[in-house]
């Protein structure tokens, strides 16, 4: 890489910069984003090198390392051998044009400053109604940590799982893997009008909502509604923590219940799969992290007079990502695929097989699409030790559902064992 520019822009290689920006999965949290709706990821170790100097003006000549062309003087080029629909590449891309040419004008951006401007590119230029959980898992993530954020406040937390105890004698915490599985078909999701048409049909399942509880004023996203704050006072010998949360309500579930019957047929299903996914990704992760080597296990019910919505507050030693129970949140990753294809309607055949087969691959713990489902991947969370075992399964199976997608693959990369990545950043 360093090579390649040093030749392009007659500079020494030892003064090349590169933009490492990786790919990344979203176990839980699918097409949420965009309502505001909390979400998990985390990055994976392939992405995008953009490798540049400086020009000296204003102007910018980029080669790329996949397609012929002229575009900081500079060569970007994806991993090896990898088609990465459905991986955020273009997310990826985005944010390493940003972190290269913030670097070469000695520009310090915050990480949520550049997630919005990479909206802007995704939104306004690209032209696809997508939220934030791409650029966001891109550039908060941190290696082997599950990253959630809430889209609608942009509160974000860095969770570690659980190194197993010796006094875990009843769970069973197994290592693992992740398996990406690529289906073949390619399409832009610009070129595909089922995204935007999905996030419109949230926006109207919102806005009938909120009229029905009042509050037709409003944003029409899923997320819109009221909220409270809770303080909480501890105190630990010298320590006094004072920690002060703001839970934000959705459309009350309670409001979705009493009206759904109400709600054109295609618009219901798209709101119960954000409720249901909102409530998988709490099960899946702590709802709070202590900064502090105290695990709490206790359970707190919040119930309001005007509120029939519970929720964890102190996330348990038995929430399954925090707790590194891999057979958990495998099964909420396959209920969240589910809901993928009966309530949110996206996936087509190839992709539905795939992830079919993913599902009874040996020692997978879950599976479900990865990104928006219209084309790509699929993607597993597999046990470590039969990781390789699984892989050769899927290859197989899927070759003989699919012969014509299958042999559009490269057979190295078709299905990949993958290992945690780390946030973009300039080296």
């Amino acid at each position: 890489m360093r090579n390649k520019v040093s030749e392009m822009s007659g500079r020494d290689a030892e003064v090349v910069r590169v933009v490492v920006s990786p790919y990344r999965i979203c176990p839980l949290g699918a097409h949420i984003d965009h309502q505001g709706g909390t979400v998990s990821a985390m990055t994976i170790n392939k992405g995008i090198l953009l490798g540049f100097v400086p020009s000296g003006d204003t102007e910018v000549v980029l080669r790329s390392g996949q397609f012929d062309g002229e575009g900081i003087i500079g060569y970007i080029c994806g991993s090896d051998n990898l088609d990465s629909s459905g991986l955020s590449s273009s997310a990826a891309v985005g944010i390493a044009y940003l972190l290269a040419l913030e670097s070469a004008n000695g520009m310090n951006v915050s990480p949520l400053d550049n997630i919005e401007y990479d909206r802007l590119i995704e939104n306004g230029y690209l032209g696809l109604r997508n939220g934030i959980l791409d650029q966001s898992a891109i550039l908060l993530s941190r290696y082997g940590c599950l990253m959630r954020m809430d889209c609608k406040s942009k509160e974000y937390e860095i969770i570690q799982p659980r190194e197993p105890q010796n006094s875990d004698k009843t769970k069973i915490q197994k290592s693992y893997k992740v398996l990406l599985a690529f289906s073949g078909l390619r399409c832009a999701l610009t070129n595909n009008p089922g995204y935007n048409c999905r996030v419109a049909e949230c926006q109207e399942a919102a806005k009938f909502l909120l009229c029905a509880s009042g509050k037709a004023e409003m944003d029409p996203r899923l997320c819109n509604g009221e909220y409270f704050h809770l303080i909480l006072f501890s105190s630990f010998v010298i320590l006094q923590l004072i920690m002060i949360l703001i839970f934000f309500q959705t459309v009350e579930e309670e409001v979705y219940e009493a009206h759904k019957n109400e709600l054109e047929p295609t618009l219901a299903k798209r709101a119960e799969h954000y409720f249901t996914e909102n409530r998988r990704v709490a099960k899946g992760i702590a709802f709070l992290t202590w900064s502090f080597e105290i695990i709490l296990e206790i359970h707190v019910y919040l119930v309001l007079c005007f509120i029939n919505l519970w929720i964890y507050f102190i996330g348990s030693g038995l929430e399954a990502w925090k707790s590194g129970n891999s057979q958990d949140f495998g099964k909420l990753i396959s209920a969240s695929g589910l809901s993928s294809i009966y309530n949110y309607e996206c996936g087509s055949e190839p992709l539905i097989q795939l992830n079919e087969i993913l599902q009874r691959a040996p020692g997978v713990f879950g599976a479900r699409f990865s990104g928006a489902g219209f084309r790509g991947c699929c993607l597993a969370l597999v046990d470590a030790d039969r990781a390789e075992e699984a892989a050769s399964y899927v290859r197989s199976e899927y070759f003989e559902l699919q012969p014509e997608l299958a042999s559009q693959l490269n057979a190295d990369s078709a299905v990949l064992i993958c290992k945690p990545g780390d946030c973009a950043r300039v080296i």
